[in-house]
């Protein structure tokens, strides 16, 4: 029952961060928001880091995993932030959902083994990423954007599937609040800090409410998975990974999405092999 909870609030969580976020990038620059969303997930992450310590078996490989951590997440939530400025929710969710994938190909070229249903899975979900690539819009500006936002997606998979390759690294040697870290300190340092300097931190009462809660779900669906994980990884992580169906079913009913039916078949394609592959990984 934990793990299903822990999977369920997590999808949840990524699910509300996903189409705040959505919202918010469109009031502000998507650069502005990643700096709020890492300053406010740093408020929050900063007092269980300290309250853990500094790792006694941090040395300079551990440190180096970190940086790349912090270096890819923070990257890819920039890629998605622009991608769900001009793009649907239902196609940026799905398409960055296939991290997983990511990161098991990348498991792959490291060394490891690939089971026959494992790899057809990750054909299934390429073939998802193409036909949810596919714009029926007549207006050509919306067709280019469409095609950007699926490019700004595939690329936040790869970085994101980068970054959940890494944490598999280190997640057994250092404390969860330790993994967490690096990419709000990253955020901050490269994104945030940098804004503000130059007085191009922007920021709005309209979307404070937006950025707020995004950082907050983004470390709270974090929080829940890992918990839900530690009582069974394979519910939680399939659970988890729904985010992205349920992104697309209230962008749906809140913001009037529809996708063309070669788009949703997709999404659903994306969807199911995700879920599919995280059960034969697990």
């Amino acid at each position: 029952m934990i793990a299903i909870l822990g999977g369920l609030g997590a999808a949840v969580m990524w699910a509300t961060a996903t189409l705040c976020t959505s919202r918010s990038s469109r009031m502000i620059s998507p650069v502005s928001v990643l700096a709020w969303v890492m300053i406010v997930g740093s408020v929050a992450s900063l007092p269980f880091a300290a309250a853990s310590g500094v790792p006694s078996q941090l040395d300079v490989r551990l440190l180096a995993w970190l940086v790349v951590i912090g270096v890819s997440n923070v990257g890819g939530l920039l890629l998605v932030y622009s991608g769900l400025r001009i793009g649907k929710v239902g196609i940026v969710a799905a398409i960055t959902s296939a991290e997983g994938a990511v990161a098991a190909t990348i498991a792959v070229l490291t060394g490891e083994r690939l089971a026959v249903a494992a790899a057809m899975t990750l054909a299934l979900i390429a073939l998802g990423v193409i036909l949810a690539s596919f714009s029926r819009e007549e207006d050509a500006a919306k067709r280019r954007h469409d095609g950007v936002a699926v490019l700004l997606s595939c690329g936040a998979a790869l970085l994101f599937g980068v970054g959940l390759y890494a944490a598999g690294r280190v997640s057994t040697e250092l404390p969860l609040s330790w993994v967490l870290l690096p990419p709000r300190v990253v955020g901050v340092v490269v994104v945030a800090l940098p804004l503000l300097l130059v007085g191009k931190l922007r920021f709005s009462r309209e979307a404070a409410p937006y950025v707020i809660a995004a950082g907050i779900a983004e470390i709270i669906g974090l929080g829940s998975y890992t918990v839900g994980a530690r009582h069974g990884i394979a519910i939680s992580a399939v659970l988890g990974s729904q985010f992205a169906a349920l992104s697309a079913i209230v962008a749906f009913f809140l913001f009037r999405e529809r996708l063309a039916r070669v788009q949703l078949v997709g999404v659903t394609a994306i969807i199911v092999g995700v879920a599919a592959l995280t059960v034969l990984r697990s």
